[in-house]
């Protein structure tokens, strides 16, 4: 099956800081059917994304489906707490990359 990379689907794509303890990520969409069809297809999960950061799935505290702002929002466990010795992203804001690598079955 042909897939699609997640960057061609989606308007934003982002993480920023969810307090202390955690990130969050974003995956937004501008379409409905995009939004829909990602969401039908089951390949943005939270084992995905556990997959895409190299962590294992309890990291990943939350996952959900927004509706109503077509968008997919995952919380993941930071490694340090923000601004903690060795934390390197206080904001969270540059942590969205390893989301770039998931692919989405697309059929025409």
């Amino acid at each position: 099956m042909k897939t699609k990379n997640i960057c061609d689907l989606a308007r934003t794509i982002r993480s920023k800081n969810a307090g202390s303890f955690m990130i969050t990520l974003e995956i937004i969409f501008a379409d409905r059917g995009i939004y829909e069809k990602v969401k039908n297809s089951g390949a943005v999960t939270r084992h995905a994304i556990a997959d895409a950061y190299g962590l294992p799935e309890e990291k990943i505290l939350d996952f959900m489906f927004f509706d109503p702002g077509m968008g997919i929002k995952a919380n993941l466990q930071r490694n340090s707490p923000s601004g903690g010795p060795g934390e390197t992203d206080v904001y969270g804001c540059q942590q969205y990359a390893p989301l770039f690598a998931l692919e989405i079955p697309w059929e025409e």
